[in-house]
This record gives C-alpha cells, structure tokens and sequence, in this order.
C-alpha cells in the first residue's frame, strides 16, 4: 500500500486525506440523520393522547426529549396552539428553518471532496507525464523503457486513486441528501398534521361552549 501511494507521487497523500475526511463526515452526518429521523406517525400518536386529554406541558415535555427537526415543529405548533393558523405556520416554518442547516450541514464537504479527488488524480497525470516527457528529453536519444515507468506509474495510479476514491464519496452524498428528503417530507407532513389537528380541536371546543 505505501509502496502504490509513493508511485503515485506526492498528490496521493492528499488524495489519502481527502478519503479519510470523507469517511469521517459521512459517518458523522449518518450518526446526526439517524437520530433526527423518528417514527413521526408513533410520535404523533402520543402528542395527540396528550392534547386529547389537555396534557399541553407534557406534550411539549415529550417533544423537549425527542431529537429531530419533527418535534421542533410540532413544539412550535402546541406553544402557538391559541393563535391564528397563520401564526401556527410562520412558527413551525421558523422551526423549520432553523432545523434545516443542521440537517445539510458538512453535506457541502463531502460534495466538494467529491468534485475534487478526480482533479487531485488529473493533476498527478499531468505531472507524471511531465515527468515522462522530462526524462525523454533528458535521456534522449537513448531512452529505456525503465526511464519512463516512474512517470508513466505516477500518471495511472494518481488518475485511479482519484476515481477510486471520489466514486464512493459521491455516492455517500446522495444517500445522505436522500435521507434529508425523507425528513424534510416526514417535517412537512407532520406540520399539516398537527395544524388540522389543532383546527379540528379548536372546532370540537367551540362547538361544546355552544
């Protein structure tokens, strides 16, 4: 192994950095998605019994205990339970909003890694065969095979270490975004949900008083 990394030549240690930092964001960004992805429609279930019952401050309590951007929303939705639909929105959308950075954060990172192992590999192609060309001049016109293979060895593996490594950080970060789209699709769905279920409980409320 550290024989190929030497033949590539000195981009190759970068190329070796940029693997490890990937590996090292992703499983961080996997470790802070499965944690904010929960079972909206059971943590649902157990907001409502609580509302059912006017149990607001132990609803807000389970919300307080569970992770994600979900309950953060519906935390949103029961402190502005008494005001106006419109203000319900606005405060889960703020919710949102600040939940949504930490959602797609160091994501950036992984697709510049992406985007940059292939040019760190390309880069140690032109200088490998910088070198090729270097040593044919020098030696010319009596140039051996054996002359040129340090060069030659630099320019394919660099270009191969480069793909190699940049194919599987990019499909990291699409995994990783597809799981963002879950949630976000989860925080969208429970917004609605909890909205018509503090319209019908208002309606419910208004219709005993008469």
């Amino acid at each position: 192994m550290f024989e190929i990394i030497t033949k590539g030549g000195p981009l190759m240690w970068f190329i070796l950095a940029a693997s490890f930092l990937a590996v090292a964001l992703f499983l961080e960004r996997l470790l802070h998605l499965h944690r904010a992805q929960i079972d909206s429609r059971l943590f649902l279930d157990g907001i409502y019994n609580n509302l059912k019952r006017n149990n607001y401050l132990e609803a807000i309590s389970i919300c307080d205990d569970t992770p994600g951007p979900v309950a953060s929303i519906i935390q949103a939705a029961i402190l502005h339970r008494d005001d106006g639909d419109a203000s319900i929105r606005q405060a889960m959308e703020e919710a949102g909003q600040t939940e949504l950075p930490r959602l797609e954060a160091n994501l950036s990172w992984l697709a510049t890694l992406a985007k940059i192992t292939p040019l760190l590999g390309l880069t140690g192609t032109v200088l490998g065969m910088l070198q090729t060309l270097n040593t044919v001049y020098r030696e010319a016109p009596l140039v051996h095979s054996g002359d040129l293979s340090v060069g030659l060895y630099q320019a394919l593996i660099s270009t191969a270490a480069g793909l190699i490594v940049a194919i599987p950080i990019y499909g990291a970060y699409n995994f990783l975004v597809s799981r963002v789209e879950s949630i976000t699709a989860d925080m969208d769905a429970s917004a609605w949900d909890i909205l018509l279920f503090i319209n019908k409980k208002k309606t419910l409320v208004q219709s005993e008083k008469q």
